[in-house]
């Protein structure tokens, strides 16, 4: 994915967090405005992710919670422990909405719940090809990310960190070989570094 997490705040009230916050309401808020969230693992990076909302209002699975598939066919996802963090980020400016803990609980096939988490997923996976929910069974990973607890970051109780992670420089290549031309290479272009060199 190219997903860029989102470093900086979103703009938004800096007055909300004065008050009690309806958290529930405020991450329901958050994730059904977006189809990408980031999963912070400890010690383990941040990852953004394709995730499906489900509300308790949904008889097809257990909600509050966000639906994710991963595994060959799908997006990357790192193994995740019981606890991580979910940060939302804001619909309008794109920029980091809240963070807030949640419980990751990976489901199999033979958990009775694998069949109502297809039922979610499946609807929203787009360009999907073949028998997704076969495909899914025999080499993906499901989890349900559950949100709860406080917020970790929110609108007026942002950390001063940007969040963003420092890209370490790749080793340089030296091209080795010229790539391959219909009737080869014309004459010009082969002599042309031997008339700049002079």
């Amino acid at each position: 994915m190219t997903e860029e997490a989102p470093t900086e705040p979103a703009t938004e009230p800096t007055t909300v967090m004065a008050r009690p916050v309806d958290v529930t309401r405020l991450v329901h808020e958050a994730a059904s405005k977006s189809g990408v969230l980031w999963v912070r693992v400890p010690d383990g990076g941040t990852h953004p992710v394709w995730f499906v909302w489900h509300d308790d209002g949904d008889e097809r699975g257990t909600g509050p919670a966000a639906y994710v598939v991963s595994g060959p066919g799908e997006q990357s996802l790192p193994w995740l422990p019981d606890e991580v963090e979910v940060l939302f980020r804001s619909k309008d400016s794109g920029g980091r909405l809240l963070a807030v803990h949640a419980s990751a609980r990976e489901l199999t096939p033979e958990h009775e719940g694998w069949d109502d988490a297809v039922e979610v997923l499946r609807p929203e996976r787009l360009n999907a090809t073949g028998d997704v929910a076969r495909r899914w069974a025999a080499s993906c990973t499901i989890h349900v990310i559950t949100p709860h607890g406080r917020l970790v970051e929110g609108p007026g109780a942002y950390t001063d960190a940007s969040g963003a992670a420092p890209v370490h420089p790749a080793g340089s290549t030296t091209a080795t070989w010229r790539p391959w031309h219909w009737h080869g290479r014309s004459r010009a272009r082969r002599s042309r570094p031997d008339s700049l060199s002079g």
